[in-house]
Formats: structure tokens, sequence, C-alpha cells
């Protein structure tokens, strides 16, 4: 791969995007988490709003459970927003780890640790994200083990430039090597592609449920009634159960002595 085509490229490009413009470690953790599952341009104006509610860690660690949910409200997964609130009490209590350490956080796994140590503190780390996966992949025309991946994002890394070149890569990945009809005359390092532009595409499922008809959505609609002090969703029995029970599992609901959920 042409690292120095990839990063001019980059260079010319590259989305103005909010945390893209700060070395702050709380900031990008807060990108980070959000980013997981959900798209950038759902992101950014949440991210800008949630900052100016929560300015740092112990703001954060300090908000009520019920503010952070409702602050989370639109980006879907809402265990995240406990998990981030979990890492900014660690923080706020003891301090940011040393880069090497950043998976001690709770919640923060081998990709966001590298991600955060790489945009926060210049780490030379490649953070290999989906979108970094599938260029990896496509460009070497085979599936790899995580391990492989960071392996071969870690030969290419430019160690005084690696921030950029892992965001080069997620960038590459999100607007030009797409999951589906990837943009290949656009790519600034198609030359060495093994893919040539093919895409394997897993065969698709059949008929899919509606969103409205899933516990997800049972769950979802559960939750933002108990943190808008609203009466809950009229749901049948056993599905309201399994929404409750996945609910209380993933922490974000507790039982009272009634059995009736609230915030924890």
């Amino acid at each position: 791969m042409d690292v120095g085509a990839l990063l001019a490229w980059y260079a010319r490009v590259r989305r103005p995007l909010p945390w893209r413009a700060t070395r702050d470690p709380y900031a990008i953790l807060v990108s980070e988490v959000m980013l997981q599952q959900t798209q950038a341009a759902r992101v950014v104006p949440l991210y800008e709003r949630w900052l100016e509610r929560f300015t740092d860690a112990r703001a954060l660690a300090d908000a009520p459970v019920r503010d952070v949910l409702a602050a989370w409200s639109g980006l879907g997964y809402n265990r995240r927003a406990l998990a981030l609130q979990a890492a900014a009490r660690a923080v706020a209590e003891h301090g940011w780890p040393a880069p090497e350490r950043l998976t001690d956080l709770p919640g923060v796994g081998p990709y966001t640790a590298a991600a955060l140590a790489s945009f926060a503190w210049d780490v030379p780390v490649a953070a290999v994200d989906t979108n970094a996966r599938r260029v990896l992949e496509r460009r070497d025309g085979r599936r790899r083990t995580a391990r492989e991946l960071a392996q071969r994002a870690a030969e290419l890394l430019p160690a005084e430039r690696a921030a950029q070149f892992n965001q080069a890569m997620m960038e590459l990945g999100a607007t030009v090597c797409r999951p589906r009809r990837p943009a290949c005359p656009a790519c600034p390092v198609r030359d060495a592609c093994a893919s040539q532009g093919r895409v394997d595409e897993a065969p698709r499922a059949g008929r899919r449920l509606r969103f409205q008809d899933t516990d997800r959505w049972a769950r979802g609609r559960l939750l933002a009634a108990l943190v808008a002090g609203e009466p809950p969703p009229l749901l049948e029995a056993a599905r309201r159960e399994r929404a409750l029970a996945g609910l209380e599992s993933d922490g974000l609901v507790v039982r009272g002595a009634d059995g009736e959920p609230r915030l924890p």
C-alpha cells in the first residue's frame, strides 16, 4: 500500500468531524463509544450536545443516570452510556491510565484503547475498526483474524504519523471502500488492491421482522418511558418481561420490591 498516497488523499478529502479537532482524551473516548454501531452523521449533533452537558469526566461521573440516558437518546444500545459513565468515574477517581493500560477502564476494549492512545497521545499503534478491516481484507484478498489484522496494520503504520494513518484508513473504508458499491475509481491505493472492486457479501437472510416487532424496540420504548417519567407502552406480557429482563441484565434498570422497574 502506498501510505504516502493514502495520507495525501486524506488531507484533501477528510470530513471535518468535530472529534478530529481535539486531543482531549475524554472527548475522544466519548466519540469512540458513540461511534460504535452508529454512523458519524448521526453522532455529530449528539456528541456536541453531550460535551456541552457533560464537559469532562468529572461532570459525567457525577451526573444522575436519568440525565445520562436522556442525553444518550437517539444513539441506541443504551448500555454504552452506562459503560462510558463507568469509565468517566474511574478517570475522575484515579486519572487516566497509561496508554498501555487503557483497557483497564470499564467498557474499553483493544480497539477503543488503540484509537484513544493514537488520537489523544500520538502513541504509534494501529487502530483497526470495521472500516479499516474491510480495507485491509479487500486489499489483500483474504479474510484475517483480529490478531492478523492488527499485525498487518502495524506493518503499514508510519510511526511518526500514526493518528493520521488510522484516521485515513477509517475514512477510506467509510467513504470509498464501502460495504456495498465501493467507489473504487476514487480510491487512492486501488492499484495494489487484490479485490479490484469485487465485493463478497453474505447471503441476505429471509424476511426480517419490522423493528417495532423486535424485543430491542420494546426495550428502547420501556427505557425511554422510564427516563421521561411517562407511562410505559402497552406490551404483551411475555414480551414486556423479556424486554425488562434484557434491560435488567444490561444494568439499565433495577426492580423494586413490587417487581416494577426503575432506573438504577
